[in-house]
């Protein structure tokens, strides 16, 4: 089985589609989780879990861990908020800390695949970078990355087009109105994203089918 995880806010974002669309290219059993909505606390330095590697702090998270121990691999998406991975994704990533203690890996022997949306479309990726660290600390090695482009929220937020800091003035200057045409392109209008998503996919389950 292969775990899909979304850690943005937006329910049915792009960072959503790019994580299903790999999982259904597998074409294996999987199950998806999207963050938006759940309250998951960073991990809190209790060092409780060094006993037995289980974390003792009770939040949605808990849930989460257990599907990731059952799961062959991971495939997990998250958005750059300010320069970074968003908190959401950092904190249910940063709970996977209690899966490696006193020499014992939980989830050693899984697979990982890295997805990021970034609107900005930055050379230097900090969430695949971040994603990559915290699955090589947990012994989980990344055979595959996807980068998508975000959608800005200054397109929705309702003053857009007059805010001189905001990204759709930086687009297309001082417009009357925001219309479809502005946009930035959904996950539908990214080929390459799609294609890129669906080669990773296939590639995974042909490496876990063939394990």
């Amino acid at each position: 089985m292969i775990l899909g995880i979304s850690s943005s806010g937006r329910k049915n974002g792009i960072t959503s589609s790019t994580v299903k669309e790999i999982l259904k290219a597998s074409n294996l059993e999987y199950d998806y989780i999207s963050l938006a909505g759940k309250k998951i606390n960073g991990c809190i330095g209790c060092l409780q879990c060094a006993s037995d590697n289980v974390c003792k702090l009770q939040d949605d998270w808990n849930e989460i861990g257990e599907k990731m121990l059952k799961a062959d691999a991971i495939v997990f998406g998250a958005p750059i908020y300010s320069g970074t991975i968003n908190a959401l994704g950092h904190a249910c990533l940063e709970r996977t800390f209690c899966f490696r203690h006193r020499e014992v890996f939980k989830l050693a022997g899984k697979l990982a695949v890295s997805v990021s949306t970034d609107y900005a479309q930055s050379v230097e990726n900090p969430v695949h970078s971040i994603i990559e660290s915290v699955m090589s600390k947990n012994l989980v090695p990344i055979v595959g990355k996807v980068s998508a482009k975000g959608f800005s929220q200054c397109y929705t937020c309702g003053y857009g087009e007059n805010c001189a800091v905001g990204n759709v003035v930086k687009d297309h200057g001082f417009i009357e109105k925001i219309e479809h045409c502005h946009y930035p392109p959904s996950y539908e209008q990214q080929a390459n994203t799609k294609f890129e998503a669906r080669k990773v996919g296939k590639i995974l389950g042909t490496i876990i089918s063939n394990k």
